[in-house]
């Protein structure tokens, strides 16, 4: 094992000159904010992860430094270590600068790569410092990740990398770029091996590294107020002379851009990646299985079976509540959301945001939790309860970038083999001039054709409104389910009281003829199963809803995860086909 550095005073925040004129302090006893100028004890420093504990600003840390903070002590194992380079380029004094760097820093290059363990699950690592050439990007830094990448793949271990650089190094020229496409060539064999990739990204992530592996995690971290760009402000305004909008290609632009899955502050870097690797570890064959006779063992406890059953045949006997009732009891805005059903069905939910191109949408929630024991990838349509939480959420209505995200969700959910559980509830999708500009109709055709091939179970419940192709978008399930009291619907009945009577006030009239109940969708074969609400859900009932809910669903993966990928496929397909 080699911890090369872990001690040495460059891992240190740097030590400003004004300090040495203050009398009677030791060397090295305090440090001077480079954001806010403050100074503050190095020990206060370094206690809070080298994050200012004044103003909150993150200083630069070397990679050694990194490795100590994230991986269990006393693991690291580092690889290539005395690998080094060349001149490729012949540039002048390019040798002698890598000299002066190797002896000031204690680093061979801007990389160090290795394995260690995070919390007992071994992972391989490269971490990235800009103390050397500011992390540029050479032959020796893509080689080794190139090296580490293609060790992980063989080894079978997840890999996460520490992003910070300035690009491209120039003094390689053309050498340089071409690491771009090796690291990336390398990332894709392996994803192919099915293989988990996360990226860090902190300040600043420019260039060429931003062009290839940075960016190309399955999931994408990125530490508070980092730069991350293409090309740098300095860059940009020396090219075409323009000047950047204040937190233009910062972290948190990125999060609302859609562009990464979160940003993560220092001293909860560790815990989150923990929670990653375990929501990715493979869970055991027989897993559900248990799980699904331990909810039985708990519901015979709570609940007379036989009873329950023999009051919800009654209960379908009576005169049920109209359709346009049912409506109003699925838009209420005190019915639980979709967020309510992932906090009481599933723990450890980490929400993933973005579709990776132009923004994170609200309306639209999803990420990976435990089912039991049995990771699973959870969507949702998301509603608020207040006004202000609808603003945040459109109302629940997506645009494209919400269905993007739900669909890369799941291609994520297909490439490690979780099921997926679908959310549904939603008026329908955003029509509004934005979306069409961006491809509603896009979007939710490529959920829909890319669902219908997806080789992992998928359950789709509407737990409120299923508004048209807004709904269905989600709802390309194996099987789908309703809460009795939801509603499913080719269009609100609003909408289609204007269509065929030109009159939306006759939307109760129209919510009577369109067969959009729950009970309604069971006899025409559009569902499998209805799920009882005693008698309607809410706060108050939860527990005891979302208990039925799970030993139902833990029933549903059993049954589908012994089917083969292609089987999966083929059910789905004959499901739709029989309608």
């Amino acid at each position: 094992m080699h911890l090369k550095g872990l001690f040495k005073k460059e891992n240190q925040p740097v030590r400003h000159q004004n300090q040495a004129e203050a009398p009677n302090v030791p060397d090295g006893l305090y440090t001077k904010c480079e954001s806010c100028h403050e100074m503050i004890l190095t020990e206060d420093f370094t206690q809070n992860a080298y994050v200012c504990p004044k103003c909150g600003h993150y200083m630069k840390i070397g990679a050694y430094e990194r490795i100590k903070m994230v991986f269990d002590a006393q693991t690291f194992e580092e690889w290539d270590e005395e690998f080094t380079g060349g001149n490729p380029c012949h540039f002048k004094g390019y040798e002698e600068k890598l000299g002066d760097l190797q002896r000031d820093t204690g680093l061979n290059e801007a990389v160090i790569t290795g394995k260690g363990k995070i919390d007992g699950m071994e992972a391989a690592v490269g971490v990235c410092d800009t103390r050397f050439l500011m992390g540029s990007m050479g032959y020796v830094v893509g080689e080794k990740l190139t090296r580490a990448i293609e060790r992980a793949t063989v080894e079978k271990l997840p890999l996460i990398i520490f992003t910070c650089s300035g690009g491209a190094r120039m003094q390689e020229g053309i050498v340089s770029l071409m690491q771009m496409e090796k690291t990336a060539a390398a990332l894709k064999k392996f994803d192919a091996a099915g293989g988990l990739y996360i990226t860090v990204l902190t300040n600043p992530t420019t260039g060429g590294v931003t062009a290839s592996f940075a960016m190309l995690g399955d999931i994408i971290l990125a530490e508070p107020q980092a730069l991350v760009g293409f090309a740098g402000p300095r860059v940009i305004r020396q090219t075409i002379g323009e000047e950047l909008p204040e937190g233009f290609q910062r972290t948190e632009f990125l999060l609302e851009h859609g562009l990464i899955d979160n940003i993560v502050e220092r001293r909860f870097l560790k815990q989150t990646l923990s929670t990653l690797l375990r929501l990715h570890k493979k869970p055991q064959a027989e897993t559900m299985s248990r799980y699904q006779q331990y909810l039985d063992d708990i519901y015979a406890k709570k609940i007379d079976i036989k009873k329950e059953e023999a009051l919800l045949a009654a209960k379908n006997e009576k005169k049920q509540l109209s359709a346009w009732e049912k409506v109003q009891i699925a838009r209420s805005s005190k019915r639980p959301s979709a967020l309510d059903y992932i906090g009481y069905l599933t723990k450890d939910f980490y929400e993933l945001h973005g579709d990776r191109a132009y923004r994170d949408d609200g309306a639209i929630v999803g990420g990976i939790a435990f089912f039991g024991k049995q990771p699973v990838t959870v969507i949702g349509q998301q509603k608020g309860a207040t006004t202000k939480e609808n603003i945040v959420r459109n109302f629940g209505m997506p645009y494209p970038e919400g269905y993007r995200k739900a669909l890369r969700l799941m291609k994520q959910a297909e490439k490690f083999h979780r099921p997926v559980l679908c959310l549904v509830d939603t008026p329908g999708a955003y029509c509004g001039i934005g979306a069409e500009e961006r491809g509603q109709g896009e979007a939710i055709a490529k959920n829909l054709f890319e669902m219908a091939d997806l080789k992992v179970p998928v359950l789709s419940i509407v737990i409120g409104e299923g508004g048209s192709g807004g709904a269905l978008a989600l709802a390309a399930g194996n099987e789908v389910w309703m809460l009795e009291n939801s509603v499913y619907s080719i269009l609100s009945p609003e909408g289609f009281a204007s269509i065929l009577w030109k009159d939306a006030s006759k939307a109760e009239k129209a919510a009577q003829v369109m067969k959009l109940t729950a009970q309604d969708l069971k006899e025409l074969g559009i569902i499998e199963q209805i799920l009882p609400e005693f008698p309607v859900v809410s706060s108050d009932n939860m527990n005891r809803v979302t208990l039925y809910m799970k030993r139902k669903i833990a029933g549903f993966l059993v049954k589908y995860q012994q089917m083969g990928g292609e089987e999966l496929a083929q059910q789905r397909y004959q499901r739709f086909r029989g309608m």
